[in-house]
């Protein structure tokens, strides 16, 4: 069959998509400027090429940016639109390729030859084009839109490229079946893009099948409840509202998988009652606390270690080697979470640093709950504090079942639920208070709760579903860790907060202790002032302890009387009010406390220790007296069998260094030694008072006093040896707020003094001992002290205090 022919050189018109196939019409608008001078050429019925653009973002295209194979086709009908642009309808005649671009004013003008079919009329595209016939049909079948293309199967070439057209190919795949002039070839890989398109209807039916299925069981079930909803309505029993309510939340919440099918199960049970009785009470609770929970909530957080460094400074004085621990920690969770975002499979989960939980350990007073604030505020997650103070039960942890009445959680997701995000900063206050008793402890259930390889899939007992708590950062206050058990120990990072230096809490009471106290009195900060002799008394002389409790509360009283002067005042009246030293003892009364460390050592037999408590570091007075007897040791003051044993060997070593200590024998002999530790309604144990009590004992029956400057620590053993023992810096702390000036400490707790902050270093004198020779020669004077003129080996029951 003979085509038309294009007479050299000939018009181009670039498409910028689409490709036209012969034996096909094509409705294409025509706007570029070169397009539409083109279209004004001709009239209906001229021949000109079309070739498609390889980028259709290229408005004046050159011969390299558009396709050299193209087609030859026949203008059908121009009709004008607005804005200079026309609606083209052109029909394919057949395939050609342009060899050149000759011009391009005012329109593309080029030079080619056309391309004819090969092996148009062979049984095998005869054979081909009646497949491809059949593979329509069926398609057809199921579209119907392939009937008007079947006639065609006369002409296999035709049919290929009608097909082609119809088929709203890719334009890769339509270049591709454009160039192919091989008809048989060109006809297979018509027929395998027939069999995709007949397998994705076949698939969309099925999809279509499935969603109308889907969707009449889905308006059925609708149907049915609108109808039981109005037949309740009627009963005067309409609780759907709720339930649809409470669907919507857990539809919400983002459950798990695993919650998600226990809550539906619930759900079902739940409208089976009807939404009456206790039963349903109790499984609509138990819906309400789930859909509560922060299952996928989360806060946004920040990990800007210098934004936490100033929040920290700021908040709280001192405690720079605290300080430091928490933002070596917040480090390692930002670095952390870092290298899990880059490793993780699902690039959506967020991944979380499972570190060391941090457990801050210190006397009352000492900010390790404000810390635990700062924190929450400088990450801004939310702040949780759980008080565990005198809690007995794990089910005050981990929850009831609910087989009893009026179970619920937990206090853990108590805490999460008023948070409101899965990573708060949840702070477990007074650990070390928990109750010891015969049931399960609250303790072991903590085992779980601050295990960071368990918690993740934390189990409560009432929801008895895995509720993850890897994202929560976990904090933990106590004043002592002997009353925890060694496994939860294990699983916490020790961070010790000894107390504050007279400095620094001169600094905290200036900055925070001052200005809240004014505040909360109703009085302007401008109106008071305090010097700084007079914060100084109130710290030495008014108090003594490790944190700044006590000094809040007489601040507090200082404030409370300042309000009342200013309330006498005249409304109208400029008040300026200095609170100094000498006016302490008319508003806070006498002082409480005095250096009276001299005073109590200035008899031969007395001794001060250091001591360590649950509330910090203190001193401890040893005072032993002789009396004529059979050489019996009485002891008295509440002391533990620990404490009893050291007193025991401490006579025992004097006896058996009679000689080396200038004592006579027979006066050993001859003498009862009464040894007792003031303060007798506290209960007193542990061996580090051994070497306190060596010395007052050898000052005792040499007659040489003890330095009323020295304070001493440490375990002796029988033979003299001084071990080390703990809390160092706590008692070095309390040393130097009693104004000791030197502390006898044992050599091998040498690298605990490090610990001390500098500014106390510089104010004691410290003599390390390895031996009790060293201790009596660094805390006894040279001289004995003579008492009615006798000798100090002399069993007089009058030496001694």
């Amino acid at each position: 069959m003979s085509r038309p022919s294009l007479s050299s050189p000939f018009p181009i018109l670039p498409l910028r998509s689409g490709v036209l196939f012969p034996e096909s019409p094509l409705s294409l608008t025509v706007g570029r400027e070169r397009s539409v001078a083109l279209i004004e050429s001709l009239k209906p019925g001229d021949l000109f090429a079309v070739v498609t653009q390889r980028d259709p973002r290229i408005d004046d295209p050159v011969a390299a940016d558009f396709q050299l194979v193209g087609t030859v086709a026949r203008l059908v009908q121009v009709i004008r639109g607005g804005r200079d642009a026309m609606r083209v309808t052109v029909e394919g005649i057949g395939r050609l390729v342009v060899d050149r671009v000759t011009g391009y004013e005012p329109y593309l003008q080029g030079e080619g030859h056309t391309l004819a079919d090969e092996r148009a009329d062979s049984a095998e595209a005869k054979i081909l084009a009646e497949e491809l016939s059949a593979a329509l049909t069926k398609l057809g079948g199921k579209s119907g839109q392939f009937e008007d293309v079947l006639r065609l199967v006369g002409k296999p070439s035709a049919l290929a490229d009608k097909v082609a057209s119809a088929l709203g190919l890719e334009p890769t795949q339509s270049l591709e079946i454009l160039t192919t002039v091989d008809v048989p070839e060109r006809l297979r890989k018509v027929l395998k893009l027939v069999a995709e398109q007949e397998e994705l209807a076949s698939l969309r039916q099925k999809i279509g099948e499935d969603v109308r299925r889907e969707l009449g069981k889905n308006q059925r079930e609708h149907i049915l409840r609108e109808q039981l909803k109005a037949i309740k309505k009627e009963l005067g029993e309409d609780k759907a509202d709720d339930a649809d309510k409470l669907r919507a939340k857990l539809d919400a919440a983002d459950l798990p998988e695993d919650a998600r099918e226990i809550v539906d199960r619930e759900l079902d049970r739940l409208e089976s009652t009807g939404g009456q009785g206790a039963e349903a009470n109790v499984i609509r609770t138990y819906l309400e606390w789930i859909a509560a929970l922060p299952w996928s909530k989360r806060a946004e957080s920040h990990t800007d270690i210098d934004r936490i460094s100033a929040k920290l400074d700021a908040d709280h004085s001192g405690l720079d080697d605290v300080k430091k621990r928490i933002l070596e920690h917040m480090a390692v969770h930002r670095l952390s979470q870092q290298r899990g975002a880059k490793s993780a499979d699902d690039a959506g989960k967020p991944s979380y640093s499972r570190g060391t939980i941090l457990c801050l350990v210190g006397p009352p007073g000492v900010g390790k709950t404000s810390l635990g604030q700062s924190i929450a505020d400088a990450t801004g997650r939310p702040f949780v504090r759980i008080s565990l103070g005198g809690v007995r039960d794990e089910a005050e942890i981990r929850g009831h079942r609910r087989t009893y009445v009026g179970a619920l959680p937990g206090r853990i997701l108590h805490g999460l639920r008023k948070a409101g995000a899965k990573n708060p900063v949840l702070l477990l206050d007074e650990i070390d208070k928990l109750s010891q008793h015969f049931g399960p402890a609250a303790e072991s259930a903590l085992l779980e709760v601050l295990d960071p390889e368990q918690n993740k899939a934390f189990t409560d007992h009432y929801l008895e579903i895995p509720f993850d708590l890897s994202e929560v950062m976990f904090l933990c206050t106590a004043n002592t860790l002997e009353t925890l058990s060694a496994p939860l120990r294990d699983r916490l990072e020790i961070v010790e907060l000894s107390g504050y230096t007279p400095p620094e809490k001169l600094d905290i009471a200036r900055r925070h202790l001052v200005p809240k106290r004014l505040r909360e009195a109703g009085v302007p900060n401008d109106a008071v002032t305090f010097t700084e002799p007079a914060l100084l008394s109130i710290i030495s002389s008014y108090t003594r302890e490790a944190g700044v409790r006590q000094l809040d509360r007489e601040i507090g009283r200082v404030a409370r009387n300042a309000a009342l002067e200013v309330a006498r005042q005249a409304d109208d009246s400029v008040i300026r009010i200095t609170v100094d030293e000498p006016d302490l003892a008319r508003i806070l009364g006498k002082s409480k406390y005095r250096a009276d460390v001299a005073e109590r050592t200035s008899l031969p037999g007395v001794a001060t220790g250091l001591a360590w408590t649950p509330v910090g570091g203190d001193i401890l007075f040893i005072e032993t007296s002789r009396m004529k007897g059979k050489g019996r040791l009485e002891i008295t003051g509440q002391l533990g069998d620990v404490m009893k044993e050291s007193a025991r060997a401490a006579l025992t070593y004097v006896r058996s260094h009679a000689d080396e200590l200038g004592i006579a024998a027979e006066a050993l002999e001859e003498a009862d030694v009464h040894l007792h530790v003031p303060a007798g309604a506290v209960p007193k144990d542990g061996p580090s008072a051994g070497v306190t009590i060596f010395t007052a004992l050898s000052s005792l029956f040499t007659g040489r006093r003890v330095r009323g400057d020295t304070a001493m620590t440490g375990e002796c053993t029988l033979r003299g040896r001084v071990l080390p023992v703990g809390g160092i810096k706590s008692k070095v702390m309390a040393a130097h707020r009693a104004g000791i000036k030197r502390v006898i400490l044992p050599r091998d707790n040498e690298r605990d003094f490090e610990e001390v902050p500098a500014e106390v270093q510089k104010e004691l004198e410290v003599i390390y001992a390895s031996d009790m020779k060293d201790v009596l020669a660094a805390a006894l004077e040279e001289t004995p002290t003579l008492l009615g003129g006798e000798s100090p080996n002399a069993a007089s029951p009058l030496q001694g205090h």
